[in-house]
């Protein structure tokens, strides 16, 4: 399936912004099953943009300055993406839990994608004794990792309710977990908390979700924003696998992967310094539309 993604924000300064320095991680990243087909940055009414170097995690980062007078900016992002991926297969032949966490420490690989840097705790994700043993009645070491991967998921999306007003984008993971609601960025930051503490390589997704669901099918929670999910990796043959545990679903023709990293701060779409004295409002506006199916 190919889609069209307009990802817009906009910045009202309640007085005239004279410096303003950000780093954008809106174009989408070079990844199994997706393939960026066009892709267009808009900056109105002023900004200079810039290459950067992604300081962590898996993202094309680039960096915004503004020096001159603003009352108003507006970030457009424009992508055109071509997803191809297929549903997972949980099976008794897939990869045991025991087994990726002794193939994880056991890696070598330095890269950003490889699987010992996401292990260990990061700044908001820290460990957290309550979510372990939640999570861990779905993490027998035995288990298939497909298996316990969506049944996680599945139980998280049963026992949290979705509730933008539950918590705000720094609200950490204990929180959210004592609320039992939140936004798909906490029901995410709170399973990969109870992957880590078993043992198991997790990482946070960023990035987007089919806006118009197939014929007969519910919406997905999660579209018109950006949206958050988890990647477990399963081992040197499976490599990452994604799973949802917003909507209790993998990650495969309706996910569209923008970045990934340790959790939301290495990864923010937008983040940075500005220069005023006076308040500031965001909107941020997010459209998926399909456009055609792909032609084998």
């Amino acid at each position: 399936m190919i889609y069209d993604i307009r990802h817009v924000t906009r910045f009202d300064y309640g007085g005239n912004v004279k410096f303003a320095r950000c780093n954008l991680r809106l174009k989408p990243i070079h990844w199994s099953g997706q393939q960026l087909l066009d892709y267009d940055l808009r900056i109105s009414p002023a900004g200079r943009v810039s290459p950067a170097r992604a300081e962590a995690g898996l993202a094309n980062v680039v960096r915004l300055v503004v020096d001159e007078p603003v009352r108003h900016l507006v970030i457009e992002s424009i992508s055109r993406i071509d997803i191809d991926r297929p549903v997972p297969m949980p099976s008794d032949g897939s990869p045991r839990l025991h087994d990726i966490a002794i193939a994880a420490r056991a890696s070598r690989d330095p890269s950003p994608a490889g699987p010992a840097s996401y292990l260990f705790p990061s700044p908001l994700i820290p460990l957290d004794r309550d979510i372990a043993d939640y999570c861990a009645l779905d993490l027998d070491p035995d288990r298939p990792a497909l298996d316990a991967a969506i049944a996680l998921a599945q139980r998280i999306q049963n026992d949290f309710a979705f509730d933008p007003h539950a918590t705000l984008v720094d609200t950490p993971p204990h929180e959210a977990f004592l609320k039992r609601g939140g936004v798909c960025q906490d029901f995410a930051q709170i399973m990969i908390t109870g992957l880590r503490a078993a043992g198991l390589p997790a990482a946070y997704a960023s990035g987007y979700i089919r806006t118009i669901p197939p014929p007969g099918q519910a919406r997905l929670v999660g579209a018109d924003a950006t949206h958050a999910w988890v990647l477990l990796w399963c081992g040197p043959e499976l490599g990452w696998v994604g799973v949802d545990p917003t909507n209790g679903i993998w990650m495969a023709g309706d996910h569209i992967v923008m970045a990934i990293g340790r959790d939301y701060g290495e990864i923010a779409p937008i983040d940075g310094v500005v220069l005023g004295s006076s308040a500031q409002k965001m909107d941020v506006s997010v459209d998926v539309a399909p456009v055609l199916e792909t032609v084998a």
